[in-house]
């Protein structure tokens, strides 16, 4: 099964021409979608004009190569590592998740436009890795979902209790979930085999159609979201947040706002980080 091309085994009862144009409107309808919430929301004309007003503020320029240095911090530390987060299993979890669908989603498309039917050998390295990543979302998915979700690991909530901000997941994790199921039946030439592809592909479509409703464009925001910050954070201009006390300071101890920590020790404990970060 791990070795075996699913989509050129569907080219004996669906025309390779009908798979390849699914993929290019799924694509259009994230392309769209992503399009629609930004437009709804305003999200790029909050983020420029935050920009623009951070950047004012900023005590500092920078030139090129600080900048483009800040841009490959980003993409290694926050993108690529997911070092945001604070709670390793989250970290797991997501890392799992979004390689699993990078694997799961190029694979699928380069099997469908180049190893579309049986008259040209897939190599086998193609069907293991989609295997592997419809895999992966599933272990990651999955884990999320019943282990590490905020609402449930710290406040007890059930599971089972579904919001409007869990489509993105579900939907991801059906269209994993049902695709490495349809494979199984196809690769056992199962009756079900037919049921399991169109079950298989609505869920496919709710989570490309969903995407003005649900996270899935969180992932394009996410990482100008993070490269502002850094930006932010080494001009000065700190986000338009106040500057950090600094108690070594006698000007910051001597503020009205510290007058009550200005003789306590300077280190103070662990504090907050006694518990666990399995909040967020």
């Amino acid at each position: 099964m791990f070795s075996s091309n699913p989509f050129a085994e569907l080219s004996k009862v669906l025309a390779p021409e009908t798979m390849q144009t699914f993929v290019v409107v799924m694509i259009l309808l994230v392309a769209l979608g992503t399009l629609f919430d930004i437009m709804h929301k305003g999200s790029a004309k909050y983020f420029f004009a935050n920009w623009n007003k951070a950047r004012k503020s900023g005590r500092r320029e920078f030139a090129c190569g600080e900048m483009m240095s800040l841009a490959g911090q980003t993409v290694v530390h926050d993108v690529l590592t997911s070092g945001e987060f604070c709670n390793p299993k989250r970290r797991m979890a997501h890392l799992l998740t979004m390689y699993g669908f990078l694997l799961y989603a190029i694979t699928t498309a380069i099997m469908v436009f180049w190893y579309p039917t049986r008259d040209t050998a897939t190599p086998s390295i193609l069907p293991f890795l989609w295997h592997l990543g419809a895999l992966m979302v599933c272990i990651g998915g999955y884990w999320f979902w019943f282990f590490i979700r905020a609402d449930v690991s710290a406040e007890g909530q059930s599971p089972f209790r579904v919001m409007h901000a869990d489509l993105f997941v579900l939907s991801l994790l059906a269209s994993t979930t049902l695709a490495l199921i349809w494979s199984y039946l196809q690769y056992h030439n199962s009756s079900w085999t037919n049921a399991a592809l169109v079950v298989y592909l609505l869920a496919t479509t709710v989570l490309f159609a969903s995407v003005p409703w649900s996270k899935f464009s969180h992932m394009f925001f996410k990482p100008a979201a993070a490269f502002q910050k850094r930006v932010a954070k080494a001009d000065g201009s700190l986000d338009m947040l106040p500057v950090a006390a600094d108690r070594s300071d006698p000007a910051d101890r001597d503020r009205h706002s510290m007058e009550l920590l200005k003789d306590a020790s300077m280190n103070m404990g662990l504090g907050i980080k006694r518990e666990a970060p399995r909040h967020y």
